[in-house]
């Protein structure tokens, strides 16, 4: 954390040499930009596609990062991944999501084939060429390494980075405990924001923007549950609440946050909790606060298993496993847990100054219950009242944000809310600097932390 930096690693340009502040021109200096697509996206593990996407034998869909386009297809043997290049003269095969017939993958130009396997099975005019360009390894289509969790297939360019579960580090067993494999879409939206790609993530990595961003949350928080236990004035919120004004301001902040999210807090979780308006609790309360939240992850649970749905034990992964309302996956995935449900957002570069967003909301739904799975994203404008209250607050900040660095020379960080950003960043600085991929790794176990962390030691 001393900002030295190693003679034999290559230089980084706008380098965080103090942890607390980040220079502005990461965010917007293309020989930057340029040092990330060059060194940080062909040797990280990034989230390609959830299964739920591609679920038969012979569907597929796209991955597309910067220049590089990847086709994930579900094969007799599982899902696998290839480049999204004709091995004759590279055209992209695939625009996905789509279904494999007979034929496979054809290439639009000249008609050359490949199975779902990734195996050429017709060159046209083969007679044409030598045999020497045509040998399986050269026509076959090029695998890409992909790996598994959380009910999504991850890609990695480098063959030689530590596993996907090495890389992900604890963070990987919280999600598991609370069934991160069963979770499955209930919508998927997806915006373009004139915005890096870096800061489009730091929004939701600290939660010291809450009360002038998100004030609904903030007054609609029980006094003590607020993150900094006053609104933007400094006025404490809801203060001096008695037992049953506690759990019913309870009920309306997790109802408040579900609808902002339209989902995080499911909707089926949310009837649920407006039934214990009127259970009894103790006067006290603190201790009627316990008791409510004993019940009412009971009660979730048990409407979730008379659905069929595959829930957790949540008393058990409370104790065993306790989890962060946003968990972050370097280098751009997020799940954000709260009950059984999650939210699920990932960014990726277009530009110096513009990315996607996605987001999706999971939830365990029952096997039998009937769905249309969405196989892309419903693209919106950044703008748009379509969008949740609470993303559409954030977008809303986001660009002006982005103007405003280009007069800023640090954003300064606050050192118990906004550490996340510092760590992430300088994991940035560590793939830029061409650090050993072990090394990486562990720093990733450190960086993928959870929300509103520390300023923590990521061993560089």
């Amino acid at each position: 954390m001393t900002g030295t930096t190693d003679t034999a690693l290559r230089t980084v340009p706008f380098q965080i040499t103090d942890p607390e502040l980040i220079p502005a021109e990461r965010y917007y200096d293309t020989e930057f930009f340029e040092l990330e697509k060059k060194h940080v996206w062909p040797h990280v593990w990034q989230m390609a596609c959830r299964l739920e996407e591609i679920p038969e034998v012979g569907d597929y869909t796209v991955y597309t990062i910067l220049e590089h386009s990847v086709i994930m297809v579900h094969t007799k043997d599982g899902v696998k991944a290839f480049k999204n290049a004709c091995r004759h003269r590279g055209l992209r095969l695939a625009n996905g999501p789509g279904h494999c017939g007979e034929q496979g993958f054809v290439c639009p130009f000249h008609g050359w084939r490949w199975s779902t396997e990734g195996e050429n099975t017709f060159v046209f005019g083969r007679h044409f060429f030598d045999e020497g360009v045509l040998a399986r390894a050269e026509i076959d289509l090029l695998p890409v390494r992909v790996e598994f969790w959380a009910g999504c297939a991850f890609i990695n360019f480098d063959e030689n980075a530590p596993d996907l579960r090495t890389s992900l580090g604890p963070v990987a067993d919280r999600i598991d405990a609370r069934h991160g494999d069963k979770l499955k879409m209930d919508w998927w939206c997806g915006t373009v924001l004139p915005t890096n790609w870096k800061l489009a993530m730091e929004a939701f990595q600290e939660g010291f923007h809450t009360p002038k961003t998100h004030p609904q949350l903030q007054q609609a928080a029980p006094n003590g549950n607020s993150q900094f236990g006053a609104d933007k004035e400094g006025i404490p919120i809801n203060e001096g609440l008695n037992a049953r004004e506690t759990v019913n301001q309870f009920v309306d902040y997790y109802a408040k946050l579900s609808e902002g999210m339209d989902g995080m807090v499911h909707k089926t979780e949310v009837a649920v909790l407006e039934k214990l308006r009127t259970m009894d609790v103790p006067e006290d309360p603190d201790a009627a606060t316990m008791v409510f939240h004993g019940r009412a992850y009971e009660e979730v649970e048990k409407d979730a298993r008379a659905r069929g749905a595959d829930i957790f034990d949540f008393a058990k992964v409370a104790q065993e496993h306790p989890f962060h309302a946003v968990e972050f996956m370097f280098p751009h995935y997020f799940l954000l847990p709260m009950m059984g449900a999650m939210s699920s957002y990932r960014i990726r570069p277009l530009t110096e100054e513009t990315c996607l967003f996605e987001i999706w909301s999971l939830v365990i739904r029952p096997d039998s219950e009937p769905y249309e799975t969405p196989l892309q994203p419903t693209m919106i404008p950044y703008n748009s009242d379509l969008f949740p209250e609470i993303p559409r607050q954030d977008y809303s900040n986001l660009p002006i944000q982005q103007l405003g660095l280009h007069d800023l020379q640090f954003m300064r960080l606050a050192t118990h809310h906004e550490g996340m950003i510092s760590n992430y960043q300088r994991l940035v600085d560590g793939y830029i600097a061409g650090r050993d991929p072990e090394v990486l790794a562990k720093a990733s176990q450190v960086v993928n932390s959870g929300f509103a962390s520390l300023i923590l030691d990521i061993g560089f």
